[in-house]
């Protein structure tokens, strides 16, 4: 008497093992699941920001900022109030954007703001006084210093000096808070 052998296995289809589970059957076009989504790493958290670095890069936007608003309003020979509304949105746009959320970074923007306006109103005065004496900024500054600066900016300020100062304060706090909400 003879035994029947079953057919030996195909080397190309594998063999199931007897308690394996059927895979369901996969649509044209979808990738195939492999039942083992657990084991796939966890999404990385979503980036919060630097607030050190956010506060260096408002300072940075602040100074430069100031140098632009200055030479702006020395150009124009009088003050431009857009120029202090985008020294505001300048370094509010920087301590937003690279200090990410939180809740100091809109009173530092503010803080900065009205210090960037500030020094570019004394710097602005500064390059007019140079203007009129026809000598350079060096001089003016080694002659009158800041504080001789300051002291001239002060007998020809008005109301509208000070409330560039408070738009340019208001506007970086409400861009940093619009931003990062």
């Amino acid at each position: 008497m003879s035994q029947i052998q079953p057919p030996a296995p195909d080397a190309a289809t594998p063999t199931p093992a007897p308690d394996a589970v059927p895979a369901p059957p996969v649509a044209a076009g979808f990738p195939a699941q492999s039942g083992a989504s657990f084991l796939a790493p966890a999404p990385a958290p979503a980036r919060t920001g630097n607030v050190a670095l956010g506060i260096v890069a408002a300072l940075v936007a602040a100074l430069a900022a100031a140098a632009a608003y200055g030479g702006i309003m020395n150009a124009l020979e009088r003050q431009f109030s857009y120029a202090a509304v985008g020294v505001g949105l300048i370094v509010g746009f920087a301590a937003a954007k690279v200090g990410g959320r939180n809740p100091v970074l809109p009173v530092v923007a503010a803080v900065f703001s009205l210090g960037s306006v500030y020094l570019g109103q004394l710097f602005f005065v500064a390059l007019f006084v140079a203007k009129s004496a026809h000598t350079g900024l060096g001089d003016v500054i080694d002659t009158l210093g800041v504080s001789g600066i300051n002291d001239a900016w002060q007998q020809g300020a008005e109301i509208v000096d000070y409330a560039f100062l408070a738009v340019s304060g208001v506007v970086a706090f409400s861009l940093v808070r619009k931003l990062n909400d």
